[in-house]
């Protein structure tokens, strides 16, 4: 193996150590960020390919975006403590997700861009209410 592919190899790895370690250590609001935060880097990357003409690499991106917020965002909301709010953002992530799918199927920018703007509409939300409970 070529000094290269090792080195390669093994900043992979450190870096999944990183990764790990920075999940195992958070708390559930920054478990939350840190979903927001892959979401949306999943819909940049899904935009530069789709701006690249790199249609499978755009579908890898766009299921993976849709991954973390059906498996994770939507699977997080707790509907009995969280009530209507809980609900809202359920139908949210519903409405996120079909536009995330037709922005895959039709090559549609403009549904990606939605869909990038609402996530960050409501992880700035839930940023702020991360803060505001670091401060107070």
């Amino acid at each position: 193996m070529s000094r290269a592919a090792a080195y390669g190899r093994g900043a992979g790895a450190y870096a999944r150590v990183g990764v790990e370690s920075g999940v195992m250590a958070a708390s559930p609001h920054q478990l939350i960020v840190m979903l927001f935060d892959g979401a949306q880097g999943a819909i940049r990357a899904a935009r530069i390919h789709m701006q690249a003409g790199n249609i499978a690499e755009k579908g890898k991106s766009i299921s993976k975006a849709l991954n973390i917020i059906n498996n994770g965002l939507l699977a997080a909301l707790d509907r009995e403590k969280g009530g209507e709010i809980a609900d809202r953002l359920g139908s949210l992530y519903d409405y996120i997700g079909r536009l995330l799918l037709a922005a895959n199927r039709h090559n549609d920018q403009e549904s990606l861009d939605q869909a990038e703007s609402l996530l960050e509409d409501i992880a700035s939300a839930w940023r702020e209410i991360g803060s505001a409970g670091a401060q107070g």
